[in-house]
Parts: C-alpha cells; sequence; structure tokens
C-alpha cells in the first residue's frame, strides 16, 4: 500500500430538493433539512422560499452537543407561514417529535 493520498472527483447534481418544490401538487407538504454554518437564519429562510418549501429544519454546528456523531441535537424551525421556533438541546427522538409536533400544529 502507499501512503499517497486518494482523491475523489464530485460532479454536481441537481437539487432534488428544488425540483420537489417546483413539482409540489396541492395539499403535500414538503419539509427540507439544512446544516449552515454562516448566516443560518438567512440561508434557511432563502431555501424555504426558493425550494418551495412548507418547513425547514435548521441545523447548526455552532450548538455543542447537536447534530452528527450526538445522541442530541438543537433545531430551529422554519414555516412558510412565517413562524420561527427555536428548540433546546435534547434527544433525537424528542427532536422528531417536536418537528412532527411543528408540522401537525402550524
Amino acid at each position: 500500500k502507499s501512503s499517497a493520498g486518494l482523491t475523489i472527483e464530485l460532479k454536481k447534481t441537481n437539487d432534488i430538493l428544488k425540483e420537489l418544490g417546483v413539482n409540489k401538487k396541492q395539499g403535500q407538504l414538503l419539509v427540507g433539512f439544512a446544516l449552515e454554518t454562516e448566516n443560518e437564519l438567512d440561508n434557511a429562510k432563502m431555501k424555504l422560499k426558493n425550494k418551495n418549501l412548507d418547513f425547514i429544519v435548521l441545523n447548526s454546528l455552532k450548538d455543542k452537543g447537536a447534530g452528527f456523531g450526538h445522541s442530541t441535537n438543537k433545531i430551529t424551525i422554519l414555516s412558510k407561514s412565517g413562524n420561527i421556533k427555536i428548540f433546546e438541546l435534547k434527544s433525537k427522538s424528542e427532536v422528531a417529535k417536536d418537528i412532527a409536533d411543528m408540522i401537525k400544529n402550524d
């Protein structure tokens, strides 16, 4: 084996979520998820609008104990109706319930 590094060339693909938003039917609900590193709320609001989403669940890399590699997460949910709800750090199963409840009650 060689100690030389590997290089993987990636090819840009279509934005699947945007395509779903373009083709969304009456009565369908579309929820997107975003992991942002800067201008988090502004970027999430832009994605909510540009991709024709009903909700976007925002994750931040700035929150300790949240995101990948943890059993907990801290999210913010933005809705098409203009509601923004910031949730505290909690277990991922509780986060899933919060997402479902927000969709149901907004």
